[in-house]
């Protein structure tokens, strides 16, 4: 993800998975740097006939000195999980994230796509998708706007054990408990970790947090929320 934008003033993601997002009551002269810090996994183009758009960026493309982590390829067979529904709404018990859900892919910098809306999140479709029998659904979403708090900002404070409910497109919805809500350094974030495709089902929520470095126009940390399947 990125670091903050406005629906009217779209910046360039860069790198992947945390949104970075400028303090609401200290904006930046200019949109903030990009705030995510680990790859996405690079992946050739879907083999299902999707459209090109969708695929991942080449092998080749350059990444952020800060983003080296490495992570499995894989390939892209539409969304890795055709069976699975794709998540349409994400609401976090006792907060006021309450949410419509798009499916996103790969920027041409390697950096995972971010929904425009402050009111969106954006699920990785080339993985899991929730309600997978295996790896990590990845749900993300911009902290703040450059006027005011998002709901995702109070993604730090959840308590474990909270429940979370992601809406398919099937109508049907799954609820999950929270088990882990950390702050990650975005130089340490690892990605093979967040985006696996193997070992037991568990569902990851990202924003950024932490302090605000001016000088980057970033985020320091990204906050990053398990949950386990109900």
């Amino acid at each position: 993800m990125h670091s903050r934008r406005t629906a009217l003033a779209a910046a360039a993601f860069a790198s992947i998975l945390l949104v970075g997002c400028a303090q609401a009551d200290d904006p930046p002269t200019a949109d903030p740097a990009p705030a995510i810090t680990a790859p996405v996994p690079t992946l050739p183009a879907p083999t299902d006939g999707g459209d090109a758009a969708d695929a991942a960026p080449a092998t080749d493309a350059a990444a952020p000195p800060s983003v080296m982590a490495e992570v499995p390829l894989q390939k892209a067979d539409g969304a890795l999980q055709p069976g699975d529904p794709a998540p349409v709404s994400l609401v976090v018990a006792g907060t006021d994230i309450s949410v419509e859900v798009v499916d996103v892919g790969i920027e041409e910098n390697d950096a995972m796509e971010i929904p425009d809306s402050f009111y969106e999140a954006g699920w990785y479709r080339y993985g899991p998708a929730p309600g997978a029998e295996a790896g990590n659904a990845v749900i993300a979403a911009h902290v703040d706007s450059l006027t005011e708090v998002m709901p995702f900002a109070q993604l730090k404070d959840v308590a474990i054990g909270t429940t979370v409910t992601v809406g398919l497109e099937d109508g049907r919805s799954l609820t999950y408990a929270v088990s882990d809500v950390r702050n990650v350094p975005k130089a340490t974030l690892n990605g093979s970790e967040i985006f696996k495709r193997d070992g037991d089902h568990e569902l990851k929520i990202i924003t950024c947090g932490g302090e605000w470095l001016a000088e980057e126009g970033d985020y320091e940390d990204n906050v990053v929320l398990t949950a386990l399947p109900l």
